[in-house]
This record gives C-alpha cells, sequence and structure tokens, in this order.
C-alpha cells in the first residue's frame, strides 16, 4: 500500500478523498467508490500501489489510437478498481470488484515496467489501460515520470472523471490520451455510470488546452446515446470547444455486465458517422468489420493513406514526416 495524495482529513478520522469529482467521504475501514482507496485510522492509502491486473504489449490502435504512432507496438499495464459504475462495462471482472475478492494480482515496481518496456525496440512507450488509471494515480504519476526519462511515450486510455489539480500535476507526463466520452446528457451519466457529465468535458478541455494528442471514444448503445439531435450537439461540441481534427471514435455496442440491450444496428452508427463527418475531420467506426469506416483519408486529396483490417494497419500514403505522399498535405504529428 502508499499513502494516497490529493486528500482532506476531517472530524471523527473521516477523509474526503479529493482525486475524483465523487469526493468521497471515506470513514475508517471503508473504501471509496472506486472500490481501492482505503482510510485506515484517518490516512488515506491506494491498496493497488505496484498491484497489476493485466500486462501486455499491444497495438496502439487497440487502445483506440489511430493517429498517434499507428501501426507501432506499446507496453499496456492495468490494475483493478474504477471510479464510474458503467452499466455496460466490458471489463467489469477487473474495473467492478476490490482487492479482497481479486486474487491475481502481481506484484511490479515502476523500474521493474520501463525495462520491460525498453525490451521491445518497436514499443513507444506504456498505456495505462484495461481499468481506470485516474484511481492508480500514484502509480501512474511515479511510473509515467521515470518512462519520459527513459524517452517512452505515456498514454492515458481514461474515462475523464478527474479533478482539476491531480490532472494537471500529471499533465506534463501524458502524451496522448484515449479518453471514453460515454455520452451527452447528464442523465445518462446519472443513471447508468453513477458519475457525471460537466467534469469529462472539461477534462477534455484541459487535454486540449495543454497541447497533448486526444482521441474520444462514443459507445453507441441503442435507445441510451444514439438520439442523432443530441449527438450533433455532442460532435458539435467536440468541433467547437476542442478542435474539428480531435480524432473520434465511434464504437458498437454488445451486452454485457448489466446491460442485456441488442447490439447496436450497422445503421445506426453509419447515420451517426455521416452526421460526425460534417462536422469533424477524422471519425471512425469501431467493433464492426468490413465497411472500411476505419480507414484514414487525406482530408484535402481524398485518398487513403492509412488502411486497418482489424489490428493490421498498413501506412500507404504518409511519409516518416507525417504528410501525405500524394499531395504534401499535413495527416500526423506523432508518427
Amino acid at each position: 500500500m502508499e499513502e494516497a495524495k490529493f486528500y482532506t482529513r476531517t472530524d471523527n478520522n473521516k477523509v474526503i478523498c479529493n482525486l475524483c469529482p465523487h469526493n468521497c467521504l471515506i470513514s475508517p475501514g471503508q473504501r471509496g467508490s472506486c472500490g481501492i482507496r482505503k482510510n485506515i485510522n484517518g490516512e488515506l492509502f491506494t491498496e493497488i500501489y505496484e498491484k497489476i491486473a493485466a500486462i501486455n504489449f499491444d497495438p496502439i490502435e487497440k487502445k483506440p489510437l489511430y493517429h498517434f504512432y499507428p501501426g507501432r507496438k506499446i507496453l499496456s499495464i492495468g490494475t483493478i478498481g474504477c471510479n464510474l459504475h458503467c452499466k455496460f462495462c466490458q471489463n467489469y471482472d477487473i474495473s467492478q470488484t476490490n482487492i479482497d475478492e481479486f486474487p491475481y494480482l502481481k506484484n511490479y515496481t515502476s523500474d521493474e515496467i520501463i525495462n520491460i518496456a525498453l525490451q521491445k525496440s518497436d514499443n513507444i512507450g506504456i498505456a495505462y489501460t484495461y481499468n481506470e488509471p485516474i484511481i492508480w494515480y500514484e502509480f501512474v504519476l511515479k511510473t509515467a515520470k521515470k518512462a519520459q526519462a527513459k524517452n517512452l511515450k505515456n498514454v492515458m486510455v481514461t474515462n475523464g472523471y478527474i479533478n482539476k489539480k491531480p490532472l494537471e500535476e500529471l499533465m506534463p507526463y501524458i502524451d496522448a490520451f484515449s479518453v471514453d466520452l460515454k455520452a451527452f446528457t447528464e442523465d445518462f451519466y446519472k443513471e447508468i455510470t453513477l458519475s457525471k457529465l460537466e467534469p469529462v468535458k472539461e477534462t477534455l478541455k484541459t487535454i486540449y488546452k495543454n497541447h497533448k494528442h486526444l482521441e474520444i471514444t462514443n459507445l453507441i448503445i441503442p435507445g441510451l446515446n444514439d438520439d442523432e439531435k443530441i449527438f450533433k450537439d455532442m460532435v458539435l461540441w467536440i468541433a467547437n470547444e476542442l478542435d474539428k481534427d480531435v480524432v473520434l471514435h465511434l464504437s458498437r455496442y454488445f451486452p454485457t455486465y448489466k446491460l442485456d440491450i441488442n447490439p447496436t444496428p450497422i445503421s445506426t452508427l453509419e447515420s451517426l458517422h455521416n452526421i460526425a463527418k460534417q462536422f469533424l475531420n477524422n471519425v471512425y467506426l469501431g467493433n464492426v468489420q468490413g465497411l472500411e469506416k476505419d480507414n484514414t483519408y487525406c482530408k484535402k486529396c481524398k485518398k487513403v493513406v492509412i488502411k486497418r483490417t482489424g489490428y493490421y494497419t498498413d501506412i500507404m500514403g504518409v511519409d516518416k514526416n507525417g504528410n501525405c505522399i500524394f499531395c504534401g498535405n499535413k495527416i500526423l504529428k506523432y508518427c
């Protein structure tokens, strides 16, 4: 265990965790909403420091990141717990549990993770993923600092539910964010994830203002977040508050965890994809085969420059500087 950052002591040995917008008031012996930050005798501790549930070399496209070193590998690590409780969680076996219920954690120090990352020649860095890395804050921060010192890239795959101060302290060490924007209404966030939308929007704006690479994923769930008007509002917000070049991934939902709604119709995804393409330059479909809507096109000459089949990436029209080989237009900042 490690003493947690960002908490306040109160009366009767209670503490307030200030890491995420839940701002949990935690009594002695109890844990916060994330299930892994525990009050022990009036001090807050993280129970997952140096504890890992999953570690793999993944294609960067799996995060998903399509405009950040495409075709490369990244060491992906994750632990247990999450500060959201999405009814459709795809990784609920590790995210919706705690250290008492999950006996499969393995111990790794930051230095050991760095050494593993350096062993693979085509590995660009470390991705903090699988569960929610925000609640792993202390370990992520320490590891990211050491990784940066070794010229490794740091990537966070996150729900974006974090308070401003810890986010700003973390920001200098993270190169790219893949943020799951789950919907664009407070009702959805409250009822389906037990959280709030507004803090996630603030996180997205902070990431963009700090000039970090940003890609957004929106899982489309029939009847819950597929309303075309609300979706258009979300796309317009991304274009106006962030940038038209911010990458948006639309992902197909399949029944899992506490939701048994039928999978997202392909026609719904195509309709929303068409709406998004009116306002954003880089829109992709995920969890869908055969539609060729995960290829990258040059927005100037309209030619295919990166072709994707599953996680196989063919960089066929981008030079080493990230420019289109057909017309010279800038495609990628990071390649």
